[in-house]
């Protein structure tokens, strides 16, 4: 159900650089996030320094970009886009969205349709024709969220994840940035 967004000011941007405060935020949200169990890879929060350090590290990745979520000016989810590298290039019009998160206390508010537009965007500037994405089959709100969002599912891997001992299937996802036919 959409919450009240009038009242709480929601907020969604590309960031080149992470103060403390901000790494603190972005690990809290993370840790959240994995805990319910709609982590990006993760199945239990690591250890905070790793968390802190794997934020770090992002941005030290040329191809990456960082997307945040905020409510209320607090860092509440986030996700990259990752484009190919350079010696692909056959695959150089399609990028990748991941490592997509919203902390549970967040949704609602539609910052994750906020979140993935403003990567949508990111992408059809930088050039990119097709965005691609992943997810675990038993993340039920993100799979209806990129459903929602236009994207259309093109396969499944029954070996997606290994959770408690089961494999967990994982669905893969695409969308056309653009019509081809009026560019």
């Amino acid at each position: 159900m959409a919450k009240n967004t009038q009242s709480w000011n929601v907020s969604v941007e590309m960031v080149t650089e992470l103060n403390r405060n901000d790494i603190s935020e972005i690990s809290d949200a993370a840790e959240s996030a994995i805990a319910a169990g709609g982590g990006f890879g993760w199945l239990t929060p690591p250890p905070r320094s790793v968390l802190e350090n794997y934020w770090k590290g992002v941005l030290l990745i040329p191809d990456r970009q960082l997307f945040v979520g905020k409510l209320d000016q607090v860092i509440v989810g986030s996700c990259q886009i990752v484009t190919p590298q350079k010696n692909n290039e056959a695959q150089a019009f399609a990028c990748q969205l991941t490592t997509f998160f919203l902390m549970p206390q967040a949704r609602g508010y539609g910052i994750a349709q906020r979140l993935v537009a403003e990567a949508e965007d990111y992408a059809r500037s930088a050039g990119f024709r097709v965005l691609n994405l992943d997810v675990r089959e038993t993340q039920d709100r993100a799979i209806h969220a990129f459903e929602a969002l236009g994207y259309e599912h093109f396969g499944t891997n029954k070996y997606y994840a290994f959770v408690d001992g089961n494999y967990v299937a994982g669905r893969y996802f695409t969308k056309k940035l653009y019509d081809e036919k009026n560019t």
